[in-house]
């Protein structure tokens, strides 16, 4: 019976997690089966190892194995990652709990709702990412800050310079900026500007 009610609370978190939360805001549908597959997947093995003796130590090595795996097929972005632990996570708690009380619920409860408020799209909703290459090379930091910020439309607090070309005059760059409050959703590109990756 606790077999049971663990898997129903995985089944139930990880539908809200990803039917729930993550596809009305992302609209990613292959990410939709890889989370459901590792959730599952993990559960499956989770609740074999939670029956014997040395479960707990080879569940925390699935999960620190599973950590490290770098999925070549395609790039995820980080909240994309964060889904992903939490899919693991919640497969672990509900396979590896000897028994399903309010604690293990709380637990599969918390995951859910800190992956809803922190990528809830009004928390931040202002600050922006942005990899851009610019048609000019840049040396001086302070004047790029300036380019970028009349570019932009908004308060650059970050800029990571990623590579500065003498030879064709363009330096790519990661800035982090503030859009001002009213203003467009992604600022529109310049004639000298182009915009490699936004997030």
């Amino acid at each position: 019976m606790t077999t049971l009610l663990a898997v129903a609370a995985d089944l139930f978190a990880i539908t809200v997690l990803t039917f729930g939360v993550y596809f009305p805001r992302h609209r990613r549908r292959d990410l939709v089966a890889a989370f459901l597959g590792v959730n599952i997947g993990v559960l499956a093995v989770a609740s074999v190892l939670g029956s014997s003796t040395v479960g707990a130590g080879l569940g925390l090595g699935l999960f620190g194995v599973l950590s490290i795996i770098r999925l070549r097929s395609d790039e995820i972005s980080q909240h994309e990652i964060a889904y992903y632990f939490a899919a693991l996570a919640l497969g672990l708690i509900a396979g590896l709990g000897d028994v399903m009380d309010a604690l293990h619920l709380g637990l599969m409860a918390l995951v859910v709702a800190a992956l809803f408020v922190g990528d809830h799209p009004a928390l931040f909703r202002r600050h922006r990412n942005q990899l851009l290459r610019l048609d000019v090379a840049h040396t001086d930091e302070d004047a790029l800050r300036t380019h970028l910020e009349a570019l932009l439309g908004g308060r650059v607090t970050n800029v990571v310079v990623k590579q500065i070309d003498l030879v064709n005059d363009s330096t790519l760059v990661e800035v982090r900026y503030v859009v001002p409050a009213g203003g467009p959703a992604v600022a529109p590109l310049g004639p000298r500007m182009e915009r490699v990756n936004a997030r």
